[in-house]
């Protein structure tokens, strides 16, 4: 095996830094174990789905000890598979040689991480079979979940991604100016629109601007934005008529290496006098994002933890009170990464309870809503956390727009 260091998303995993993190926690070491792809999170940190030549068909695993250097177990048919990584490899074939290989690389470690979930609390981190917690645990080694660990590893993004991730929120934002204007502009010289029409000029936007996403933007009026994953499609749509609501949900990033997603949503409506029932709904999830956005810089330049469900609590907690719990249908944000959806902390305590902390260099986004049948309302931001502080990367949505 060769270098020191394995390059992964916007940074590089410095093994000397995860064994200070191994020290840190009070780990042994970290497991890292995948088998066809099972478990992207390892694969990811490891490189190991970036590397070309030769197939990856079996079991490997990949222990980084807290002191020491790492180790691999892995088949012989594919001795290369981990042969970028530092680190003393051992391959075996058979399943007898499996489990002796096994053990011989937990030999000296009794508390490590792995990609594990007590109780599912966290699906995104919980990817390992329990098959094998239960092999690694006969060894009499004690298993603990990587949540913490592995985003400081995969979610953190340096000073180069940082930019990445605010020049696309500048474009999305033009994009969303122009799609709510091209909205009011051809109600009011009398052109049929559709949520569609809205939908592909913006995807011609994104192009225009060198953006890049997994999916085309969402337009969805009234009684679809009341879908939180309503997306339009060529078959699938509905025409948009002076006074409906509008809800634009687009997100994408730079069309460049190790660039990373930023994530929008705003509300307008197709008329002059905005509904009480819709501004009054909006109304409270801006106050639930304007509570979040407020826990979370109190707390980061106070220097203490923020975790994941506090975030979602703090947000959550408004909406309750302005009595609209049994409207809310999804946690309060997520991470953000080189996909829409990062690989570290949600803000939620609904969906799951997410208690890994939010660190700095993190990315995320702050989305509260209420739905209904007939409409819906989400107000969507961007923050970034920063050494004893968090900040929003774009403006913020204080009343519904007006587009007539």
């Amino acid at each position: 095996m060769s270098s020191s260091q394995i390059a992964v998303t916007g940074t590089s995993l410095d093994i000397s830094a995860v064994q200070a993190a191994l020290k840190t926690d009070g780990l042994d070491g970290w497991l890292l174990y995948d088998f066809r792809g099972i478990n992207p999170l390892a694969a990811d940190v490891t490189a190991v789905n970036r590397q070309g030549g030769h197939l990856a068909t079996r079991r490997w695993y990949y222990l980084i000890p807290a002191i020491g250097e790492p180790r691999a177990l892995v088949h012989a048919i594919e001795k290369d598979s981990l042969a970028h990584l530092p680190g003393t490899p051992r391959r075996y074939a058979g399943r007898d040689q499996l489990e002796a290989g096994l053990r011989e690389l937990l030999s000296g470690v009794r508390r490590i991480a792995m990609e594990y979930s007590p109780g599912c609390a966290i699906p995104y981190v919980s990817r390992v079979d329990a098959g094998t917690m239960e092999l690694v645990r006969q060894f009499g080694v004690e298993v603990v979940s990587s949540g913490d660990l592995f985003q400081r590893f995969s979610a953190v993004w340096d000073d180069a991604a940082i930019a990445t991730h605010r020049a696309a929120s500048e474009k999305l934002y033009r994009v969303k100016d122009r799609a709510f204007e091209a909205v009011g502009a051809r109600l009011i010289d009398g052109v049929a629109t559709s949520e569609y029409d809205i939908q592909q000029l913006m995807a011609g936007w994104f192009r225009d601007e060198g953006l890049v996403s997994d999916s085309d933007p969402i337009v969805a009026a009234t009684e679809h934005a009341g879908n939180p994953h309503y997306l339009p499609t060529a078959t699938v749509h509905r025409a948009i008529r002076r006074d409906d609501l509008v809800l634009l949900d687009l997100w994408g990033k730079l069309d460049a290496p190790g660039a990373v997603f930023a994530d929008i949503t705003w509300v307008g409506f197709a008329g002059s006098h905005v509904p009480e029932r819709f501004a009054r709904a909006f109304a409270a999830i801006r106050d639930a994002r304007d509570a979040a956005i407020r826990f979370v810089q109190e707390m980061a330049r106070a220097g203490r933890d923020v975790r994941g469900w506090q975030v979602d609590r703090a947000a959550a907690t408004v909406l309750r009170n302005a009595g609209y719990d049994r409207q809310i249908l999804h946690r309060t944000g997520h991470s953000l990464g080189e996909t829409v959806h990062g690989n570290g902390v949600n803000m939620d305590d609904y969906e799951t309870h997410d208690d890994r902390r939010l660190l700095p260099g993190t990315g995320f986004t702050i989305e509260p809503g209420v739905y209904f049948d007939d409409f819906g309302v989400r107000t969507e931001i961007n923050m970034v956390v920063a050494e004893r502080d968090a900040a929003v990367t774009g403006p913020l949505q204080t009343e519904i727009l007006r587009l007539m």
